[in-house]
């Protein structure tokens, strides 16, 4: 530790070896050593006594619908990257529409990353596009550092964005595992989709009924038939189907590539509880019933469900009418997500450890960064979130960070109070005072 520049010092500090009181010794923005809490401060660094909170390393959120540049009066880098870091978020991968344009070429990729460079407040990297008519600009997209393909298998919500069929969904798929690449989906299928009830207004239940669980089933299902004779990677977006876990533990256990994530609104929110009229809890697929919700805390517990991200969906306050039907589908909740995983997996007798698993550790290797982000861990970047987990606060909209204040979580007390977070061994926002931005644009690199 003779040449730390900064050493941070807690009572527990979460490591892959467990949780432990450490210092964590950093030069250059990299941690060069986790050592006992009483090691010796090197004269040359600065000391962070941190107390009893806690360090975790900082989150890797990898779905994040930033909507810049085009339609920025939804969201924008400059508040999303905010919202993250005021959230204990240090990296967010970016998805490829809701922006116009979307990242579906190597130009539109460029035009992303120029507008991002100076308005990120922490490290962005981005997802590109699989359109049916793409498949030739999907190895560029590969070559310049996209860290996979998103793709819909019904209507995306955005006419610039179609949806795959079957026929489409095959090249692309076949294009992408020709380089090893990864697919993320977003698992709908579209037949059944028009085959269920649909019937406009403001009763939820009316809503619930028009996205059953059968259609993400069968879309999972076709998924993992295509991926098995393909040996494609494949990861099944924002799952809210308990019915789809058994056939997913199964093709897993088969040898099938297949990576699953869901979401905090869906761990924490339930469909009994949702308001008619009120579509800040809209979302596809939706929030299902508290049943459900148990379900899917199981599968996490015992990794049918790898990972958990936001699907940070925003939109003006304007589209979020009380008519389910015709309301923008989306969740708001980039800097609410890490209180409110916590909040509940706290109730179920998770510890801080598996939210940090689910939350950093498995999104970083998602997308290929575990060699640089997930873990408090010599060699990866200085890159931390200081929580007080037991500490409470009541969600007012007006003072989170997200260009439009529209949240499903307003009004919610969660646990899980984040002091700081720091970006390669820099505070980037303490008690709601932030830096200018540090972040820095990633790209795939394995």
């Amino acid at each position: 530790m003779s040449d730390a520049e900064l050493v941070l010092r807690s009572t527990r500090v979460i490591t892959p070896e467990g949780t432990r009181a450490a210092s964590v010794a950093v030069t250059a923005g990299t941690i060069t050593a986790v050592l006992p809490y009483d090691a010796p401060v090197p004269e040359t660094a600065r000391l962070e006594d941190l107390g009893d909170h806690v360090l975790l390393p900082g989150l890797v959120d990898t779905h994040v619908h930033v909507n810049d540049p085009g339609r920025t009066e939804w969201e924008g880098f400059w508040t999303a990257t905010r919202a993250a870091a005021a959230g204990g978020i240090t990296t967010l991968v970016d998805m490829p529409l809701n922006s116009l344009p979307p990242t579906t070429t190597v130009a539109h990729l460029r035009t992303k990353q120029r507008v991002a460079a100076d308005k990120a407040h922490i490290d962005v990297g981005f997802w590109g596009g699989a359109l049916p008519d793409n498949v030739k600009d999907l190895r560029p997209l590969h070559e310049a550092g996209v860290f996979g393909f998103k793709a819909f298998l019904s209507p995306s919500g955005v006419d610039e964005f179609p949806h795959l069929d079957r026929d489409s969904l095959a090249r692309a798929m076949a294009e992408i595992a020709a380089f090893d690449g990864l697919l993320i989906v977003h698992a709908e299928d579209p037949h059944l989709l028009a085959a269920a009830p649909q019937q406009p207004g403001p009763r939820y239940a009316d809503f619930l009924a028009s996205r059953p669980r059968d259609a993400e089933d069968s879309a999972i299902a076709r998924l993992i038939r295509e991926a098995k004779a393909l040996h494609a990677r494949v990861h099944v977006l924002h799952l809210s189907s308990s019915d789809a876990l058994p056939m997913i533990a199964e093709a897993r256990a088969e040898g099938v590539r297949l990576t699953v994530e869901t979401c905090p609104h869906y761990l924490t929110l339930t469909a009994e509880e949702v308001p008619d009229g009120a579509s800040e809890f809209k979302c596809c697929p939706p929030i299902r019933e508290a049943a459900n919700q148990d379900l899917l805390w199981q599968a996490l517990a015992d990794g049918t469900i790898d990972c958990v991200v936001t699907d940070h969906s925003p939109s003006t306050a304007d589209l979020k009418t009380d008519d389910f039907a015709t309301a923008w589908g989306g969740i708001s909740g980039l800097q609410l997500s890490l209180a409110a995983v916590w909040t509940e997996a706290r109730r179920r007798g998770h510890g801080l450890e598996d939210v940090v698993r689910w939350m950093s550790t498995r999104t970083s290797e998602l997308v290929g960064l575990d060699d640089r982000k997930g873990a408090i861990a010599a060699g990866r970047d200085a890159d931390f979130a200081v929580l007080a987990p037991d500490e409470t606060f009541t969600v007012d909209p007006a003072s989170l960070q997200h260009r439009n204040h529209v949240t499903a979580y307003a009004g919610r007390t969660l646990y899980g109070v984040v002091k700081s977070t720091w970006l390669r061994g820099q505070r980037i926002v303490a008690d709601g005072e932030f830096t200018e931005p540090k972040g820095r644009l990633l790209t795939r690199t394995h």
